[in-house]
């Protein structure tokens, strides 16, 4: 297995740009996994990296390679996950990913029930508020709070996931509590926005008698972390909109207080993508089926609290 394994050193690291991500993706050092490419290199007779001290770029021969190698190790990966369905004993790396919320307070936690009832099964999870690309990054299961755009991937929902508009009681009683969605636009609110490239949250969209509103709204900063927004509103910084799960304890013990409640934010969907390949494997069906059956009443407490 050692010329796999040195197959997978090779792609992780022409794919993330450096030995060190490579090697940690695969929980490698960088000295093992430096060895490994030269083991290849050694094998196929050529180069198939330029390194300097700082950088390090396929050449030509490792880019034709590149393809080849990608195709061998998904064609292994399926043959794999095809037998496993037969053993009906659930093995190897699963890796997710998922916005930091979602993973920190719905996914991670029901992380250790999994392998405790699948030993075998190792679970990666990669945290990140921005975008991700699953095919790129070598990713299994991607859970999103939102609505997925137009993807060739396999959506799966699992809940609904309703939105709340809250700020501080401070902040309130400085800039005043909005009494209209188009309150918010005034010059004294200042509305804490996710954003980073590609980001969606340019615009908030509220539910009123007449339908869906779109707002411009603005304020003095954003971030791409949705849990630093949650901070600056708790510091009484400004308005934020959320999930309702991500903010139910604040808002039950009167940190934030929630805003314009008859004309909330539109609600969205808990759920998750993944490639239609992925449903052949055992043990990636069963993860979004064990976060899917355990976080179903997690959302329906909270919309209920």
């Amino acid at each position: 297995m050692s010329y796999i394994e040195s197959l997978r050193v090779f792609v992780r690291v022409l794919e993330l740009g450096s030995i060190t991500s490579g090697g940690r993706d695969l929980r490698l050092t960088p000295a093992v996994a430096s060895k490994r490419l030269k083991e290849l290199e050694k094998h196929l007779g050529v180069r198939l990296f330029n390194r300097t001290t700082r950088s390090i770029n396929p050449t030509e021969a490792g880019r034709v390679f590149y393809d080849e190698a990608r195709a061998v190790l998904l064609a292994l990966e399926n043959a794999e996950a095809r037998v496993a369905s037969f053993s009906q004993v659930p093995r190897g790396a699963i890796r997710v990913t998922a916005p930091l919320g979602v993973g920190r307070r719905i996914v991670a936690p029901l992380v250790p029930g999994f392998s405790d009832r699948y030993p075998e099964t190792e679970v990666r999870m990669r945290l990140s508020d921005r975008k991700v690309d699953l095919l790129a990054d070598g990713l299994d299961i991607a859970f999103f709070v939102g609505e997925p755009g137009d993807s060739n991937l396999k959506l799966r929902k699992i809940a609904d996931c309703d939105r709340v508009l809250c700020a501080a009681p401070d902040y309130l009683a400085r800039a005043g509590t909005p009494r209209t969605p188009d309150d918010l636009l005034q010059a004294v609110h200042n509305c804490l926005l996710l954003r980073y490239p590609r980001s969606p949250e340019y615009f908030w969209t509220v539910m009123t008698p007449a339908g869906p509103q779109k707002l411009e709204v603005r304020g003095k900063y954003d971030a791409d972390d949705g849990d630093v927004l949650t901070d600056w509103a708790l510091a009484g910084r400004g308005i934020v909109n959320k999930p309702r799960f991500d903010v139910q304890d604040h808002l039950a013990t009167g940190r934030l207080v929630e805003v314009l409640p008859e004309t909330p934010p539109l609600p969205t969907i808990f759920g998750c993508l993944y490639p239609h390949k992925k449903l052949q494997d055992p043990k990636i069906r069963l993860f979004v089926e064990h976060v899917a059956r355990q976080s179903k009443p997690l959302f329906a407490k909270r919309r209920a609290a």
